[in-house]
């Protein structure tokens, strides 16, 4: 049984190694991260330019917030709905006040949706799932 459990963990590992595929998890950011995987905001004074490669979610969150508990398990969800086709990120704005400060986060949750060579879209408070399912399929799929 241990022989066929380890051989089962070694094919989803080589699945994931070889085919390149996407996490299924929400990804914490930092301040770098987020200049390198969503937007440089201290090269660009032009507006948001994404930067990107599928379109993404990033939710402003502080480990004391209620509200922000409440959105978290949903996001894990249709973070593994969606693996493959966005991302989402997570932003704690206790570990990163000078990126939560310089993005003009003054609430939380704050939720970024941001496509593809569109404008973003900014969701403030908790959301449903049906709610966030409804913004991903509009404005970041469609």
């Amino acid at each position: 049984m241990k022989i066929l459990l380890r051989l089962v963990l070694l094919l989803l590992l080589a699945n994931t190694v070889c085919f390149g595929q996407s996490p299924k998890k929400v990804v914490k950011i930092d301040r770098e991260d987020f200049l390198t995987k969503v937007v440089d905001y201290t090269n660009d004074s032009t507006g948001w330019n994404y930067l990107g490669d599928k379109p993404a979610i990033i939710d402003f969150y502080a480990d004391w917030c209620k509200p922000c508990k409440i959105v978290s398990p949903i996001l894990d969800k249709l973070a593994k709905e969606y693996s493959g086709r966005i991302y989402i990120y997570k932003v704690n704005v206790d570990e990163q006040k000078q990126l939560a400060k310089e993005i003009g986060i003054s609430s939380i949750p704050t939720i970024i949706f941001s496509p593809i060579e569109k404008e973003p879209r900014i969701l403030v408070g908790a959301q449903s799932e049906e709610q966030l399912r409804e913004y991903i399929e509009k404005i970041l799929l469609n």
